[in-house]
């Protein structure tokens, strides 16, 4: 069971490895990454678990693209050889050559085929390497998988990391050291993935470049393991100890000791084999680690991967699952919207863009779309905000009295009385005023026209943004330009009904109105207030009632009062000089005529009955308007837009003779399908790989 849960991962990495291992692939693969600086020794690390000399070497940059190492023991590995080409080259030297029959690679980039010499793995991974990223030591984020067969490794994945640099090198790019770091940290900062940080042991720990790159992702040290290479070559009378007891920096999997072969051991063709008896000796016979000797060495930290692999996996299979099934049914529904690669006639796919934008569109106005949010109101409700509440307050917020004051309305009652003064109320004087305020009204009604012509180009934004109506660019643009062009020709009418209905208030005053205040009403309201029941005049000393001729007496002191100063009215300030010399002189009355002076109590008076007549006719107008033009505009606008604008948008895209470079499809829209169709293959090979666990 466990050599299959580590096979079924493989597998996923085989069928994810055309996504490359960076941000790109949709999954999270539980996997062991390998960090280091070049000096640490990952490289011999690596190939003392597989026992086998198989990765280039060199100065600088060797590992320039991510190497996925899966270790498979050939005792659990099913055998299904027979339709593989066997590649027997020449036997290896040294250890290289035993076995050879057991043991071998394949890679991912060439199907049905068998390396069994293992310096033709190394060679195979340099030309790979220099077929993505050239000859001169650039790198590349996609992994080359490698698969090795042998029954002397425990099962096992691996991905190898280019080693940390400082200081570009030859023909290398001057930002090599971020691209570098980049990369290994797209790897790293899964949450599924185990770093294996490989330090030197004769080195300051503290200055450990993939200790320090794997403390950034995980601080808490929970997901990393570390291996402290060259303890042999530390100086005499130090040792480990206390970093393997976690007193220096302590991570959760700790850390495991162990010996690599030195260069000199390279070329004298020292065998791995004989380079982990020597370990197994070592830490045997040193005093510091005898006691403990069997937690160090590579055959222990290739037990510990196996088992932190494992129980890694078992923990995260069925979320991974979970990703796939998610992933695959996201580009599978993005992949039908996006559409089949176009196979139907200009015609017909104009068409279908023209039904699907009218319906839509109608969705919107109406409240039944899909893409109706939860989040904000859209549609027919903001065209409904824009009747009821900016609309309807706007009427609502004009004054009829904040640009007329007492004065111009009794200039007016003068005016419209013509050269006989006015006996009564004047009627015509009330009418100019009326007028003048209900016209007031169109602007904001012309206004609301507008907000409401805004809201269906928010629609149509609302529309044409969903993937469906990308996929053909200059379709799109120009089925918006004539739906806008529709709604400005549908403007000029619908401006035009709304004027007419305030025009058709100003026009006639129905003072007939049933809701209406008569002018015997106002009267009486406004002489209650100017000439309120007498009441019994008292003694202001005693408090008690005065006799009927003192009361007398007091009336007619008031109304002489009254009278004094009434004298000043409306013409009192051009009479008011004392001079009879000047009043004698009769001088014609200047350019300017204006109305001066205190308003008698009649003119007070009929000042107020009016005030009481616009306000309530006003009023009724108000009503009305706020009432009607949301109607206007909802026959002339709105409706006429749901019912005309497939027949329009079919009038002139339908047998346009530029249809046929309308339809071709957005270089972007090509490339996303094609992008989904490999998400969908991949995916659903990986599918079917996690569904049989």
């Amino acid at each position: 069971m466990d050599e299959t849960l580590i096979a079924t991962i493989n597998k996923l990495q085989d069928a994810l490895a055309p996504l490359g291992g960076g941000s790109s692939s949709p999954v999270d693969l539980p996997q062991i990454t390998v960090v280091g600086s070049q000096s640490s020794g990952k490289s011999s690390v690596l190939e003392n678990i597989v026992g086998r000399d198989f990765l280039p070497r060199g100065t600088g940059i060797v590992t320039r693209r991510p190497l996925v190492l899966q270790l498979i023991n050939k005792r659990a590995a099913a055998k299904s050889s027979n339709d593989l080409i066997q590649i027997n080259t020449t036997k290896e030297n040294g250890d290289a050559s035993e076995n050879n029959a057991d043991e071998w690679g394949e890679f991912l980039h060439l199907p049905n085929k068998k390396f069994y010499n293992f310096e033709d793995i190394r060679t195979e991974i340099v030309r790979e390497t220099d077929a993505k990223t050239g000859k001169n030591l650039g790198i590349s984020p996609v992994p080359i998988n490698l698969r090795i067969y042998s029954p002397h490794v425990l099962t096992l994945t691996l991905v190898d990391l280019p080693g940390l640099t400082k200081v570009p090198v030859g023909d290398q790019p001057k930002d090599i050291e971020k691209q570098i770091r980049d990369m290994i940290m797209k790897f790293i900062s899964k949450p599924n993935a185990i770093i294996l940080s490989v330090n030197a042991a004769n080195t300051d720990l503290a200055n450990s470049d993939g200790l320090k790159l794997a403390r950034e992702v995980d601080p808490e040290g929970s997901r990393t393991i570390g291996v402290l290479t060259k303890v042999d070559l530390m100086d005499q009378g130090t040792d480990v100890i206390d970093i393997l007891a976690g007193r220096v920096i302590p991570l959760r999997f700790g850390y495991v000791p162990v010996i690599n072969r030195g260069q000199k051991d390279i070329e004298t063709k020292k065998t791995i084999r004989d380079a982990l008896e020597d370990e197994k000796a070592f830490f045997e016979d040193h005093p510091s680690y005898k006691a403990k000797a069997h937690y160090c060495g590579t055959p222990y930290l290739a037990k510990k991967l196996n088992g932190i692999l494992l129980h890694h996996i078992k923990g995260t299979l069925p979320d991974i699952k979970m990703r796939i099934e998610h992933s695959l049914k996201k580009y599978q529904n993005e992949l039908s919207l996006l559409g089949p690669e176009m196979a139907e006639s200009p015609t017909s796919i104009a068409l279908n863009m023209i039904t699907n934008f009218a319906k839509d569109y109608n969705g919107i106005l109406n409240g039944e779309s899909k893409e109706l949010s939860s989040q904000e109101l859209s549609g027919g409700a903001r065209i409904s905000f824009v009747f009821h509440e900016i609309f309807k307050n706007g009427i609502g917020a004009i004054d009829p009295f904040d640009q007329i004051k007492d004065a111009d309305i009794r200039t007016i009652m003068h005016n419209t009385s013509g050269s006989a003064p006015s006996l009564f109320v004047g009627t015509q004087a009330f009418e100019v005023l009326v007028k003048q305020q209900i016209h007031r009204m169109e602007e904001p009604s012309l206004r609301c026209v507008n907000l409401i012509f805004d809201e269906l180009v928010r629609i149509l934004s609302q529309i044409i943004s969903q993937p469906q109506y990308s996929r053909y660019p200059a379709l799109k643009e120009q089925l918006s330009q004539y739906f806008i062009q529709f709604l400005r020709e549908e403007l000029i009418p619908t401006n035009t009904l709304v004027t007419d209905i305030i025009q058709s208030e100003e026009t006639y005053v129905n003072t007939a109105h049933p809701d209406f205040l008569k002018g015997t009403q106002a009267m009486a309201i406004v002489e209650e207030k100017f000439h309120p029941k007498p009441q019994v005049a008292v003694d202001p000393k005693t408090g008690k009632p005065l006799p009927p001729s003192q009361q007398q007496l007091q009336q007619q002191q008031q109304q002489q009062q009254a009278k004094e100063e009434g004298g000043n009215g409306f013409f009192g300030g051009f009479f008011s000089s004392k001079n009879k010399k000047r009043l004698q002189s009769m001088e014609a009355p200047p350019p300017v005529l204006r109305a001066t002076g205190t308003m008698s109590e009649r003119e007070s008076m009929e000042t107020e009955v009016i005030k009481l007549l616009i306000a309530s006719y006003y009023n009724i107008v108000q009503r009305t308007v706020s009432d009607v033009v949301p109607k206007a505009i909802m026959l002339k606008l709105i409706v006429k837009s749901k019912e005309n604008i497939q027949k329009h948008l079919l009038e002139k895209l339908y047998n346009s003779p530029d249809l046929a470079d309308m339809v071709k499809e957005n270089e972007l829209t090509v490339q996303k399908r094609k992008e989904c169709v490999k998400m969908v293959e991949v995916l659903t090979n990986a599918s079917e790989i996690v569904s049989s666990v």
